[in-house]
């Protein structure tokens, strides 16, 4: 597994290893050695997965301290657009943006807590998993809106679900309660 740096602060992309054969395809989607030589979180709380059809639009989520996470994203079937946007106030790329394409088999990404995350489905469906370092705590869930966070999403009419479509624009939302 490889780990490499992202424009965004403590944002990684992994490339996953990857081993096919008249079988089938074997994905290595976690290393202990590689991700303790990096310093990213190996304490997984939980973990668990969505199955989005093409042009929905999962996010900006994030939890707020002192229930915020890590996470590690990636893609078992199907293609998305990963964007992440930095909320530490302390970062040096404190509201900056970032998107990856993401699919099956090829990478990973690594998101540190205080970053919001989010994606677009780029195929028919789409499988991600999402492998967290705290566990979900329903009064810290927050988020911003997605269409706020000054990228251009490449879709025409998304599918956005009603939470996702009434949280605040990221000008409104008052980030000293994050990171």
């Amino acid at each position: 597994m490889k780990v490499n740096a992202t424009s965004l602060a403590g944002v990684q992309l992994l490339e996953n290893f990857v081993s096919q054969d008249k079988r089938g395809t074997f994905v290595k989607t976690f290393h202990l050695g590689a991700f303790q030589e990096h310093g990213l979180a190996v304490d997984f709380r939980e973990s668990y997965y969505s199955i989005s059809h093409k042009n929905v639009i999962r996010g900006m989520h994030f939890q707020l301290p002192p229930h915020e996470h890590d996470k590690l994203v990636y893609v078992t079937q199907g293609a998305i657009l990963d964007v992440v946007v930095d909320l530490r106030s302390g970062s040096p790329t404190y509201l900056q943006h970032l998107a990856v394409s993401l699919d099956e088999h090829n990478q990973a990404i690594y998101i540190p807590r205080g970053c919001a995350h989010g994606f677009l489905a780029l195929s028919n469906t789409a499988t991600v998993v999402y492998n967290v370092t705290s566990v979900y705590e329903p009064k810290a869930d927050a988020g911003v809106r997605w269409d706020s966070i000054g990228f251009k999403w490449p879709v025409q009419n998304p599918i956005v679900s009603d939470r996702d479509a009434t949280f605040k624009s990221l000008n409104d939302f008052h980030l000293t309660s994050c990171l």
